[in-house]
């Protein structure tokens, strides 16, 4: 079972920044209000790991926590994170280097 969804849309062009927007929801059904924040402060810090430096500017990213985000190890979904990423054409063109 899944850690979590990975969901893009474009930002609409009024909305424009410099900064990647980033969103997190969990479901009742994941398990009570502890459970609930337990799984949205994972999602927070892989977020804080990954999409700065691999998801594009020129999106806007929603995480949707699941049941499985509770007992899956943390490097896995950090590794997932970058995967949903990869498989939805959001990676940042890698920076040249001179």
């Amino acid at each position: 079972m899944p850690g979590f969804v990975l969901q893009m849309a474009p930002v609409p062009a009024e909305l424009a920044g410099p900064a990647i927007r980033v969103g997190f929801t969990v479901s009742r059904k994941v398990g009570n209000a502890v459970a609930r924040n337990r799984v949205r402060r994972r999602l927070r810090e892989i977020a804080r790991q990954v999409i700065p430096q691999s998801a594009r500017a020129d999106h806007d990213y929603v995480l949707v926590g699941r049941q499985g985000a509770l007992g899956r190890d943390f490097a896995a979904m950090r590794t997932e994170l970058q995967e949903a990423l990869r498989r939805l054409k959001a990676l940042a063109a890698p920076l040249a280097t001179p």
